[in-house]
């Protein structure tokens, strides 16, 4: 009997032995969890609840029912914003095989200054955005932008390209590729290092010439890192706001046929102050991103090598 006494109280210390120590990844999960709590999934509820809402102009609430989703359903500029943020997106992501390919050179043995070369392409993301998209809207300057500059030179009228709207749109997504290599140059260089040279090694002896190998060898080890770029730079594409903002300004004749979902949103939430429809917009947004991500995950098994 004593013997099955001290083998419980044994059992009992054990278990509390293991609870307790079962609580600490709590203790040390529970900031980072309340912070996800508090700054991602209550600003969603709260949200979604705004979105049946109206709002007064001086902060009184309504139930509206379903009536901003009707609203959104009707409103004109929606689909220009989406095909907008649709085309900036696209343009945006033709930046990946870019840093693909200047990755690669970049991470070519026998390469001099490969320390400032580095450095130079990485400059765009130490920059102030702000700063940034004022020095690109002088250079797309019509009268004396350096763009209109070189095409005069071969002949070429060059168009308005800030006050013009699919001309703004391109420009805008030209700054938007150039100011995104900087971090897809920085992580597929360190992708590149983690690629055994006995694999080039071995494509050498069996006489696949550089290309071959480029293609053979380099993309496919590559392509994680390439997924995670896409999915960071599509996130990045359809959020645009701010460097479109910098570069046009509010009183752009183009901003209405040029203007993105993100800067919709602003537009109603804090020029028209009707939170509740853009509560509506916001939740738009966050449909598109999660149909793009989930279905980018769904079709990485076809082309993403993890071995």
């Amino acid at each position: 009997m004593s013997h099955d006494t001290s083998h419980d109280t044994a059992h009992d210390t054990s278990h509390r032995r293991r609870s307790r120590d079962g609580l600490w990844p709590l203790v040390f999960l529970a900031p980072l969890m309340i912070g996800v709590i508090v700054f991602y999934f209550w600003p969603i509820l709260a949200t979604f609840l705004n979105s049946f809402s109206s709002f007064g102009p001086f902060g009184d609430r309504s139930f509206a029912g379903l009536e901003n989703y009707r609203a959104l359903l009707s409103d004109t500029f929606v689909p220009r914003a989406v095909l907008n943020t649709a085309i900036y997106t696209a343009i945006v992501l033709l930046g990946i095989p870019i840093a693909v390919g200047v990755a690669s050179l970049m991470n070519q043995k026998g390469l001099r200054l490969t320390r400032f070369y580095q450095v130079l392409f990485f400059l765009p993301a130490v920059s102030m955005p702000v700063a940034v998209a004022l020095v690109w809207r002088m250079i797309f300057n019509h009268e004396f932008g350096v763009v209109n500059w070189a095409l005069s030179l071969v002949g070429i009228e060059g168009p308005y390209w800030i006050t013009a709207p699919w001309w703004a749109l391109l420009a805008v997504s030209i700054v938007g590729l150039w100011a995104s290599l900087p971090l897809a140059i920085i992580i597929l260089s360190a992708g590149l290092q983690g690629i055994p040279s006995e694999l080039y090694e071995a494509a050498q002896l069996d006489g696949a010439s550089a290309l071959r190998q480029f293609s053979s060898v380099t993309v496919p080890l590559l392509s994680p890192s390439i997924f995670f770029l896409t999915i960071i730079t599509a996130i990045n594409g359809f959020q645009l706001f701010d460097l479109l903002f910098a570069m046009m300004g509010q009183a752009n004749p183009a901003m209405a046929d040029t203007q993105s979902l993100v800067y919709l949103f602003y537009s109603e939430a804090f020029r028209q102050n009707d939170q509740g429809y853009a509560s509506v917009i916001a939740l738009l947004i966050l449909l598109i991103i999660g149909v793009f991500t989930l279905l980018q995950f769904r079709m990485q098994r076809r082309w993403v090598h993890y071995e």
